[in-house]
């Protein structure tokens, strides 16, 4: 047994029964919707078409939701049904990150994540879903998809259908007759700049508009005595009206559509930050042992290591705040889900800090005279030998849990782990010298992995082809839109640049401005890239 949905754009006037039933069966609270009715406009005014599109969860054969969720409260029935569990998340978000279609939202009520959850209820019992039932058009037809003979698959068989964003994998169970690329594959091929359903667009023939619309802000704009059309993130996009019908075809706006709230904020970057330092630093520390570049003890190790220490502290505790049900953070080590690249970077981060934090309370107690000397020497290889992995899981684990979010094409990118693996270094270094330790081994680390980090920033940015149109629209936001400032000014100006030319001119006591500026880069540059990607939306 599958179950599924089959929505016929054909019929389906717009009505938006659905998404009130919907409401009504479930108790969906107001601002957020599990079903909805997305209206796109299409065409130059008299030649215009409203197409009408019912969007909600897809029910994917492999859902990503599942994959990413810590704690199984997203899971997959054995019908095919995606459930959720709303007594058991914790509010991470990570499942909306992970959703390509925007289904998913935070309840207000309950502070956990929801979504459609194809009336399981009423499917246990016999019936069909709320929306089925209202539907005065008969429009969706819920069903068996195993079964041939079901109204639902008699109609896959009539009828040619097409999914949301194929190209993802997710095989959905959500199709649609007559689904155009207009409503189905946003933001690709449609404008969101007003969101208004009142809004008149007027055809612009080579001259410019006095309607501030056109002007500057809309879809629509003339440029140099040619008619651009802007959608959203993305480079304008000449249009020849010079052929009747042309603009017609190109000219397309979403004008109404449910709203989605970002589901990650400067906590995310924050705790890349501090997690960097952390984990940089114990790294470093591992490592200085082995290659004989200092030894880890004494005031070195209490400066350097208790920087460390509250790097990984502040870490734990931006992670906690970021969650909606931060009471119930535990439940990601008590009932875990081993898929999720969240679980598995709780548990390597869990432990990194039960060793890093006995590592430099054995080498606290050793200086203070509370332990001997000797006994923390013996265990001092030990320590190192077992920071090492673990400090390094856990500045680039991050990464992996960016790829299973595959909602956010921008963080796909195949770079991300080196360049999280660089930052670590990065980190590292800057640490040792904003405490004075290192000396030149710390400052030439920091320069050489400064230049490797540029390098890498700019080949992902600007010499790579992004892997889609989408991950180019967000690469354009961040190095062109609202974040620029953050990423030319921040990341790679004071980030970078300054850094590099502060350690290059050996300038005395100017490394520890270069180790400060770095890490206050690589916050910005990690808050445009965080921020960016979620920014292009996914409805």
């Amino acid at each position: 047994m599958n179950y599924g949905f089959l929505i016929d754009m054909r019929s389906c006037i717009g009505c938006h029964a659905c998404s009130t039933a919907c409401k009504s069966e479930n108790q969906v609270p107001l601002g957020v919707s599990r079903t909805w009715v997305k209206y796109t406009d299409s065409g130059i005014y008299p030649d215009v078409r409203r197409n009408f599109q019912v969007t909600r969860c897809n029910h994917c054969a492999n859902p990503p939701c599942v994959r990413i969720c810590p704690v199984t409260a997203m899971y997959q029935r054995t019908d095919g049904i995606v459930e959720f569990d709303s007594e058991v998340c914790i509010g991470c978000k990570a499942c909306m990150q992970a959703c390509p279609y925007d289904a998913i939202h935070i309840d207000p009520t309950t502070k956990t994540a929801a979504k459609c959850h194809y009336c399981a209820h009423r499917v246990e019992t016999g019936m069909e879903p709320a929306c089925v039932v209202v539907c005065p058009t008969h429009s969706i037809i819920a069903g068996d998809l195993d079964d041939p003979t079901s109204e639902i698959g008699r109609a896959m068989a009539q009828n040619e259908v097409s999914v949301r964003k194929p190209e993802q994998n997710t095989d959905s169970n959500l199709f649609y007759v007559e689904g155009n690329g207009f409503a189905l594959h946003p933001p690709e091929e449609t404008s969101q700049d007003t969101g208004m359903i009142f809004t008149e667009v007027l055809k612009v023939h080579g001259q410019p508009n006095p309607d501030p619309y056109l002007g500057s802000n809309g879809p629509v704009q003339v440029i140099g005595g040619e008619v651009h059309l802007q959608m959203d993130g993305f480079p304008s996009e000449v249009v020849d009206d010079s052929a009747p019908g042309v603009l017609a075809e190109h000219m397309v706006q979403s004008v109404y559509n449910a709203q989605h709230k970002t589901p990650w904020h400067w906590q995310v970057p924050a705790y890349l930050l501090t997690k960097g330092v952390g984990a940089g630093l114990f790294l470093l520390l591992g490592l200085a042992h082995f290659l004989d570049w200092f030894i880890p003890a004494g005031n070195e190790m209490m400066m350097a290591g208790g920087l460390g220490i509250v790097g990984v502290v502040a870490t734990t505790v931006l992670l906690v705040a970021d969650l909606e049900r931060p009471e119930r953070f535990l439940r990601i080590l008590f009932r875990p889900q081993w898929k999720s690249w969240l679980t598995r970077g709780a548990f390597i981060l869990v432990a990194f800090t039960h060793v890093a934090l006995g590592w430099w309370g054995c080498e606290v107690a050793a200086h203070l005279g509370w332990l001997s000397a000797d006994l923390a020497a013996t265990a001092r290889p030990y320590f190192a030998a077992i920071t090492l992995p673990l400090a390094i899981g856990t500045g680039v684990y991050t990464a992996f849990l960016f790829a299973q979010c595959e909602g956010r094409d921008l963080w796909q990118n195949p770079l991300v782990p080196l360049h999280m693996c660089v930052q670590v270094l990065m980190l590292g270094a800057a640490g040792l010298l904003l405490v004075g330790i290192g000396g030149g081994p710390a400052s030439q680390l920091l320069l050489t992995m400064l230049v490797i980090d540029l390098l890498i920033i700019v080949v992902g940015e600007f010499v790579l082809a992004p892997a889609t149109r989408v991950a180019d629209a967000a690469s354009h936001l961040m190095t062109r839109g609202p974040y620029r400032g953050w990423f030319w000014v921040g990341a790679m100006l004071l980030g970078h640049l300054v850094p590099v030319l502060v350690l290059v001119m050996e300038a005395p006591g100017l490394d520890k401005v270069a180790a400060l500026i770095t890490m206050l880069g690589l916050y910005a540059y990690e808050h445009a890239f965080v921020m960016a990607a979620q920014d292009i939306p996914n409805s």
